[in-house]
């Protein structure tokens, strides 16, 4: 039976292997929040504990209880652990895990953490993972201390400590979810904790790719051997830069008669520099998500679904693939028949899965959207917004509300813990797909035209 089920798992293609892997973990966690340690005051319902540990693995943030106050230190630890395996990728912990018990790992094994975490193959699997280990280690840690002395102010130490721990974890694997009812709305003045919030994010968004290859020429600079940043983090630095400043700006500019309007200059410009970094996957607010402008609230919509960037802690379609996308229109516009990026030609794997996910996207979104406004009870006209918002902010594992999330029915809850799965495995599972299968047809049909445009 053993060998059968070994056997098995070995000829599994690995996009399904990932599936079941979170999965797994869903249930588990699901399980451990259901318990009655978990909870502060009644046992928490099954749905209810579905509904949290899915939003915690695949690092959405959406809430339909308040963590502070719903569950006790034991269930809060359960969310953390949840978000750092959802954030860093359930396959990356069994690797690590095979690794700490002197075991190896199969060829299939090396493919997925060299699809999931480079953009060109390494020697060192177990390098490259210690390596990222390591450096989430480090930057959690350091983002824990700062936030410590920020809440110690008006926390006992080991509250503050606690607290400090979970937001650091929940920021830096771009999860949303927070300890108070109202996220970081009174602390939006605050430089240290805007300052240390958005750093953790931005490193647990540029994705794990561009994270080693700086980590791979500081190590070079003793030989004093220098080479040009590769083409995948020349993009994602440049598009992460353009969001985040064109999100600040628009944010800026759209609030300045509503929210913004009375707060002084300086919490004008954080509170819109975060509303812009946050909304890319992470979904902590300092703004009243519900009380912003129909103009930013779409605004925020374009950025949930773009997200992070390939191999990152965050969801939505990637920050790449909204370049290549571009890149094929402008080309196209051109003439050309290729894309390019920086002066380089993108390979034909590279587009169509760019537009394989792009699709996939439109579609999930689409239908979950329609899904909600069916089963919802009688939803009035002006709440389709609400309902948009909250869709793409599942499906980009975002975690941004506009506060319908505890008023979901059943099945509407089922739709977005579905949605959110979706955005975070389904996606993954997509590129895994397109790169790995090559099948070459033995014929081709007859050509035949049709009118676009």
């Amino acid at each position: 039976m053993k060998r059968t089920l070994a056997k098995h798992f070995q000829q599994m293609n690995p996009a399904m292997i990932i599936i079941y892997a979170y999965l797994v973990a869903d249930l588990l966690g699901t399980l451990l929040l259901s318990l009655r340690v978990s909870s502060s005051g009644g046992p928490v319902s099954i749905i209810n504990a579905l509904f949290t540990a899915t939003s915690a693995l695949c690092v959405t943030g959406l809430t339909v209880v308040d963590v502070g106050t719903t569950y006790t230190v034991f269930g809060k630890s359960v969310i953390m652990a949840l978000m750092e395996i959802g954030g860093l990728g359930v396959m990356t912990f069994s690797v690590l895990f095979f690794l700490f018990l002197g075991r190896g790992f199969s060829m299939r094994g090396r493919w997925i953490i060299n699809e999931s975490f480079t953009a060109t193959p390494v020697r060192s699997v177990t390098g490259l993972l210690r390596s990222i280990f390591l450096f989430t280690v480090i930057v959690e840690a350091a983002g824990a201390v700062l936030l410590f002395l920020e809440w110690r102010k008006e926390m006992s130490a080991p509250a503050a400590l606690f607290a400090g721990v979970f937001h650091s974890v929940s920021a830096f694997c771009n999860a949303g979810l927070s300890l108070f009812d109202t996220s970081f709305v009174r602390y939006r003045g605050s430089i240290l904790l805007n300052a240390v919030i958005c750093s953790l994010i931005v490193l647990g968004g540029i994705g794990f790719p561009v994270i080693y290859e700086f980590i791979s020429r500081a190590r070079r600079i003793r030989t004093r051997t220098r080479t040009a940043l590769s083409l995948h983090t020349r993009t994602v630095l440049a598009t992460t830069l353009i969001l985040i400043l064109s999100g600040t700006a628009l944010v800026f500019i759209l609030e300045r008669n509503n929210q913004i309007a009375g707060l002084s200059l300086k919490e004008s410009i954080l509170a819109s520099l975060f509303q812009s970094i946050t909304a890319r996957t992470a979904g902590f607010n300092t703004l009243d998500v519900g009380s912003l402008t129909v103009a930013t609230l779409f605004i925020l919509i374009i950025l949930m679904f773009v997200g992070a960037s390939p191999g990152s802690c965050g969801g939505g379609i990637k920050t790449t693939s909204l370049v290549v996308l571009v890149a094929i229109l402008n080309d196209r516009i051109r003439g050309r028949h290729s894309a390019s990026i920086f002066k380089r030609t993108l390979p034909d794997e590279t587009v169509s899965k760019a537009l394989s996910i792009f699709i996939l996207a439109v579609m999930t979104v689409t239908v979950g959207i329609v899904f909600l406004l069916i089963t919802q009870p009688a939803p009035p006209r002006e709440s389709f917004l609400t309902y948009v918002f909250e869709t793409v902010s599942a499906f980009g594992t975002v975690g941004l509300s506009m506060g319908i999330t505890p008023a979901l029915t059943v099945v509407g809850k089922l739709i977005v813990i579905m949605i959110m799965l979706s955005g975070r495995v389904g996606l993954l599972t997509v590129a895994y797909v397109v790169t790995s299968r090559r099948v070459v047809a033995p014929y081709r049909y007859a050509e035949e035209k049709i009118m676009i445009g």
